[in-house]
């Protein structure tokens, strides 16, 4: 007779999958993350790939890891160290050990730790067996064997069938964590339907993971998380690339544009390019460009159409775009471009993340070409910050910045899905008739509020205009070379810019007496807002804010920035934001900086903030 075994309720848990970049372990976070969403628990994702396309396999370089923080709290970052870490092979736990504290449980493919794999890493003994790993709780299993013995009736070739251990590794996991199994057996069902041998060989590898951990002694125990208290609605997870593509869209419905995005493939941004190309029912056009000043300029071209044009890059791509993007300013054209940052200078760490392409948001043209800057705050949150994005590009006709990073275009978290009555409104004011005093048409005639241009669709009879990237004299929009024209030009579109309409900045500061602000931008919100709890639950009285707006800067920004002692501001670069703040308001921030292609833990912030608070 079965004897159930105990279920430990816990409140969150942090889980690592680490193997080979042929072990399957972005899919197998995936679905665990996906079952973990359907089960109601509030969570946030770490996906960390390795940058070689294909680096020798078992090998440190080669090793690709997915952390997953889940619980029946608000969540806010994909955890600080691992709970529980899989790995695959020797290379994985030689990549992840530094992270894992002491006392979590290890669950280990002992299959795979044979002398020349060992020696691939430099170990000179087997960690399993000398001691190394006594202060963890380690599951030494042979996963390998176990997928293909479960396997053997299908007459696979070892090869084949042990490609399938990441599903037997699933479902152990999913046993553990009592996850659901219809939506990842439906999820394989629907990917290999076509190909019924792969299919029952996934099926087979994920429910005899699930049966091990039902009926083995190795595993004691199994545990529960409650869902989160969450707001009632529709959710679904969603990564920060998928919600931006869907927040353009949106906007394009909202203004009743059509939009282009031109894009030539670039890590962290071609998930986009890959998400729009599929939704052309929507009338979206993707087109893959040859470069990265071909993908700007068509999407130039499109916005000079009468549409919306989009590019997506990271900032090696942004250096290539410069000069089109400095025509978008001299012609006053609406343009997006979704900058999802990544680890630099060059090709940098091209799967890591950074916030390092700030100042060459800001000022990386030739000239006076100021831009609008926005930065999300979460994965969910690019879906807003597109909208706001396009939004202040078709009203002010201007290129606008959406600095994303890599940290939040990969990572997932659920999202509610918002009612289209709750999406902001989209002004599209385009000339149809001539609106000079004598009958002509000036299209530098400018609106009185948002001192955005009057515009005609190319072909628009009788308001035809002149174009190009030499200045134009004010209203007729003619070339002119005159001093005070182009002094006067240059101040009018910064004018522009600076006069663009964002909210005021949103203070959390309970007490309403904290000396100390931290204060954020673009991904730092999760681990800021995480701290921040810490610190409060320890006695520190502490405010916090957030910036999406980065140019121009809210109104209030200046009063806020005075109102504290200390301004602590962490970012992953070495302190380009507090370099503006400083410049633009004396304000003597704190910056505390890091460039290590992962973002910040919430214990880093926590150190940074104590050393400030207990001066």
């Amino acid at each position: 007779m079965r004897v159930s075994k105990p279920v430990v309720t816990l409140d969150q848990v942090v889980i690592r999958f680490a193997g080979d970049s042929g072990d399957g372990m972005q899919l197998t976070g995936d679905r665990f993350t996906s079952d973990t969403a359907m089960l109601g628990n509030d969570l946030r994702t770490l996906p960390n790939y390795p940058a070689e396309i294909r680096a020798p396999q078992g090998t440190v370089p080669g090793v690709s890891s997915f952390q997953l923080h889940f619980g029946d709290h608000h969540i806010q970052t994909p955890g600080d160290a691992p709970d529980v870490l899989v790995v695959m092979n020797p290379a994985a736990l030689r990549a992840n050990m530094a992270d894992t504290p002491r006392g979590a449980t290890i669950i280990v493919d002992k299959d795979e730790f044979t002398t020349r794999n060992l020696s691939k890493v430099g170990y000179a003994t087997n960690p399993i067996e000398d001691g190394s790993l006594d202060s963890y709780k380690v599951h030494a299993l042979p996963l390998t064997s176990m997928t293909v013995g479960a396997l053997a009736h299908l007459k696979l070739t070892r090869k084949e069938a042990e490609r399938s251990k990441n599903m037997f590794a699933l479902g152990l996991l999913s046993w553990m964590y009592h996850r659901p199994t219809t939506l990842t057996e439906n999820f394989l069902t629907a990917k290999f339907g076509k190909k019924p041998q792969i299919l029952e060989a996934n099926l087979t590898a994920y429910r005899a993971g699930w049966n091990y951990g039902e009926t083995t002694e190795d595993f004691a125990v199994s545990y529960e998380v409650k869902p989160a208290p969450m707001e009632a609605g529709v959710y679904r997870n969603i990564s920060g690339n998928v919600a931006l593509s869907y927040g353009l869209i949106a906007a394009a419905e909202i203004a009743g544009v059509q939009i282009f995005l031109g894009a030539y493939p670039i890590t962290p941004a071609s998930d986009i390019l890959h998400e729009l190309s599929k939704l052309k029912k929507f009338g979206v056009i993707t087109f893959q460009a040859e470069d990265e000043i071909a993908g700007v300029g068509a999407a130039l071209g499109a916005s000079y159409g009468g549409g919306l044009g989009i590019t997506t890059t990271s900032g090696p791509g942004i250096a290539l775009k410069s000069e089109a993007i400095g025509l978008g300013v001299m012609l006053e054209l609406p343009l997006v471009i979704v900058d999802v940052q990544r680890g630099g200078p060059s090709t940098g760490l091209p799967t890591k993340t950074e916030q390092s392409d700030l100042l060459q948001a800001m000022y990386g043209r030739n000239g006076e070409s100021p831009c609008v800057v926005l930065a999300p705050a979460t994965p969910s949150d690019c879906f807003d910050m597109a909208i706001e994005a396009c939004r202040i590009a078709l009203e002010y006709r201007t290129p606008v910045f959406l600095l994303s990073d890599g940290y939040i275009a990969n990572g997932s978290e659920p999202w509610r899905i918002p009612s289209v009555e709750s999406l902001p409104e989209i002004k599209v004011n385009l000339a149809t008739v001539p609106n000079g005093e004598n009958g002509e048409f000036l299209p530098y005639l400018r609106d009185p509020e948002t001192l955005a241009r009057a515009f005609a669709v190319p072909g628009t009879k009788g308001l035809e205009h002149r174009i190009g990237g030499v200045e134009k004299a004010d209203r007729t929009g003619t070339i002119s070379y005159d001093p005070a024209n182009h002094d006067f030009m240059v101040r009018t579109r910064a004018a522009k810019v600076g006069g663009v309409k964002v909210p005021d900045l949103v203070i959390d500061d309970p007490s309403d007496c904290a000396e100390v602000l931290l204060l954020g931008w673009g991904s730092t919100y999760g681990p800021i807002w995480s701290a921040v709890q810490v610190l409060r639950e320890t006695g520190h009285n502490i405010a916090q804010a957030h910036l999406r707006h980065l140019n121009p800067f809210p109104k209030n920004l200046g009063d806020v920035l005075h109102s504290y002692k200390k301004v602590i501001l962490p970012e992953m670069n070495l302190g380009q934001l507090a370099r503006m703040l400083r410049g633009e308001y004396l304000v003597d921030v704190v910056a505390f900086d890091q460039v290590r292609g992962m973002p910040f833990t919430t214990e880093q912030i926590v150190n940074a903030a104590l050393e400030v608070l207990n001066v």
